[in-house]
């Protein structure tokens, strides 16, 4: 078996185009591998701002061959009266390189088997791995030089091995070779790889540690390390770790400070200038933020004093200007802007941001009313919670809405429940992020999502593969977990048709917005429990969350093949019968009563666990009933009536889930 490295080295590529690349590289190699029936044992991709590389372990030499059926022209054009080969058959033969003896006749057709050879891994790789470096997708994509051809950066050089022999390729104007290059301030400026077991370790005696997931760890390691010098612990996120790892080839901590003055200021005014807009990682003593950060540098050297000078330099006009906009926005109350969200648009023939507001005032109104909650904090929650929005500090650093507008809330007086309220109303921010504690935050958060997905869809913008306006898949998600953290009771049927009421343009798509909440709640559970089983129960699932979930739990427990069987023949027979009146008169045999008395006494409620006991208790009598029973007899009275008694059943199964399902 062999080994295949082909790095592409480039100019700096852009941070957010590289976590794209490694995942397009690994699934296009790949693909390009089974198509050509080439074994291999994995596909490996490595990737540095300076670099997109990748090895194939375990590669055969050459693919495997295939038999192939092909298909010919109808026997009778083929052939003639005689049984001679017509020029339809001949110029099949011709045209696929067969022998007489190779033809055989199958369903009144010719056919062949043909054998298409394997082939060799070098030429595969040769004449397929230039266009798939061609395909890879990103934006910004550019030209240079006199080339045509466009890539996310210039590309420098090419390496191209299978084992310790070249394979020669080229991409736009780069002939690959041997050769390759280390760190941009590694001494030795360019060197040979003999072969691809050696990538990792040679790269890494030249300053580039290519493994993104080892580079990632470093970073935590050395942030941590640096941190506890100073008794305090890194703050950092999963954005900055990619960032900061996609940023550097070699990672190297330096610890710069900047003025305490600044430390007045909101602490997630500093923490977002360093984390977001410098990726820097601040660091917290005791709970507290201090005046020291950490960056990571991509520096090969001794010379730190000047990053740190640099760094301060900068921080510290970013910090001044946080400052500025601080002092200027705080000079009124924060309820004083909300009037100013008339100058935004939120969405185009949706209204105004201020028209926003007032909808989730009136949605949060309605949402208090459902949970018997007051609702006069919370409303006020929903007023303020998007106040932020017309000030000069988050039309800077736009990453603090919510935060900041809790700031300033809190400055204003208001009282804290709603401080916190406009906070978590953004809440939660991704799919693993924590969801909002305080009711404010709950009912202000669902009321500004629903909206949100309501005006997305009425616009006719509802998500795609590739498309998600506004974050509406995030915002349902937001919704569903914010109501089952929190054991919320809110029929979100009801609320899906409030808030299209109060949209400006009307459109008659809340049966859309069920099935898109619907299929994300199945995506969100379909870890912890079956799909057949979420789906089974999908129903009755917007009525409440929470007693979905309850029902799901007594579903997925379902062993008795004698319950699924009696509910589906329930389900066929009456898949297109309209509910009648059931009329005991006309009942002939015993089996007809006795399962009449046995559905009424089945009584509808939430104890799903003795639901279930119930449905599997009435067996004995759908069994008899069949057995007494033919279901459509020549009486037309008795038929509908037994098509009634049966109806009435299916309602009794489809109260706990869709059995067909199951």
């Amino acid at each position: 078996m062999s080994k295949y490295l082909l790095e592409i080295g480039t100019e700096e590529l852009p941070y957010r185009f590289i976590p794209s690349a490694i995942e397009q590289l690994k699934k296009s190699f790949e693909n390009l591998l089974e198509i050509n029936k080439l074994d291999y044992s994995d596909v490996t991709v490595y990737a540095t701002p300076r670099r997109l590389a990748v090895i194939v372990d375990g590669l055969a030499k050459y693919g495997k061959d295939e038999v192939k059926t092909i298909k010919g022209p109808i026997k009778k054009v083929a052939y003639d009266e005689n049984g001679t080969l017509t020029p339809a058959g001949l110029g099949f033969c011709k045209k696929n390189s067969l022998d007489v003896n190779d033809l055989y006749v199958e369903a009144d057709y010719l056919h062949a088997k043909i054998t298409i050879k394997g082939q060799s891994v070098t030429e595969v790789l040769k004449n397929n791995v230039p266009e798939l470096i061609f395909k890879l997708q990103g934006t910004h994509f550019m030209r240079w030089g006199a080339n045509d051809e466009k890539f996310s950066r210039p590309i420098r050089w090419i390496v191209s091995l299978l084992d310790s022999e070249e394979v020669k390729i080229k991409i736009i104007d780069r002939e690959s070779s041997k050769t390759s290059r280390g760190h941009r301030f590694n001494k030795e400026k360019s060197f040979e790889i003999n072969n691809p077991d050696e990538y990792v370790e040679i790269m890494r005696r030249h300053n580039v540690i290519v493994n993104q997931e080892e580079r990632r760890d470093l970073i935590i390691k050395l942030a941590k390390q640096e941190a506890e010098k100073l008794g305090a612990v890194p703050y950092y996120t999963d954005d900055l770790l990619e960032e900061v790892t996609f940023i550097t080839e070699f990672p190297v901590p330096a610890v710069c400070s900047f003025d305490p003055v600044y430390l007045e200021i909101p602490e997630e005014v500093t923490v977002t200038v360093m984390a977001v807009h410098q990726r820097y990682f601040a660091l917290y003593k005791d709970g507290k933020l201090i005046n020291k950060f950490i960056t990571m540098t991509n520096y090969i050297g001794d010379n730190f004093e000047n990053i740190a000078a640099g760094n301060l330099r900068v921080i510290k006009a970013r910090l001044d200007d946080a400052v500025f906009f601080f002092k200027e926005d705080t000079a009124k109350p924060l309820a004083e802007y909300v009037e100013d969200l008339k100058g935004i648009t939120f969405q185009k023939g949706m209204g105004t941001m201020f028209d926003k507001a007032q909808r989730m005032v009136q949605l949060s109104r309605y949402l208090s009313d459902e949970i018997h909650a007051d609702s006069s904090d919370i409303e006020r929650t929903a007023l303020l919670a998007k106040a932020d929005l017309t000030t000069k500090l988050v039309f800077e650093f736009t990453e603090l809405q919510g935060f900041i507008g809790a700031d300033y809330a809190k400055v204003s007086g208001e009282k804290p429940n709603i401080v916190q309220g406009i906070k978590e109303h953004y809440f939660p921010l991704n799919a693993e992020s924590k969801t909002a504690k305080s009711i404010e935050g709950q009912i202000a958060g669902i009321a500004d999502k629903i909206d949100t997905i309501c005006a997305v869809f009425v616009d006719g913008k509802k998500p795609t593969g590739s498309s998600d306006p506004l974050g509406v898949r995030r915002a349902a998600l937001g919704i569903i977990r914010t109501i089952l953290d929190n054991k919320l009771k809110i029929n979100l049927n009801k609320l899906i048709e409030k808030s299209l009421y109060l949209l400006p343009v009307k459109k008659d798509c809340a049966d859309e917005i069920r099935e898109f909440i619907i299929q994300r709640l199945i995506i969100f559970l379909s870890e912890k429990y079956e799909k057949n089983v979420l789906e089974s129960c999908a129903k009755h699932a917007l009525n409440d969350l929470n007693s979905y979930i309850k029902r799901v739990e007594t579903v997925k427990q379902i062993n008795s093949a004698e319950l699924l069987e009696c509910a589906n023949r329930v389900l066929r027979i009456t898949k297109d019968v309209c509910p009648g009146e059931i009329k005991e008169a006309l009942f002939v045999e015993n089996s007809e009563k006795e399962l009449y008395n046995a559905v009424n006494q089945l009584e509808q409620n939430e104890n799903f666990d003795e639901y279930l006991n119930g449905l599997i208790n009435l067996n004995p009598y759908v069994v008899n009933f069949f057995n007494d029973v033919l279901v459509m007899d020549k009486n037309e009275s008795v038929k509908n009536n037994r098509l009634a008694l049966l109806t009435k059943l299916k309602q009794k199964y489809e109260y706990l889930t869709d059995f067909s399902l199951l």
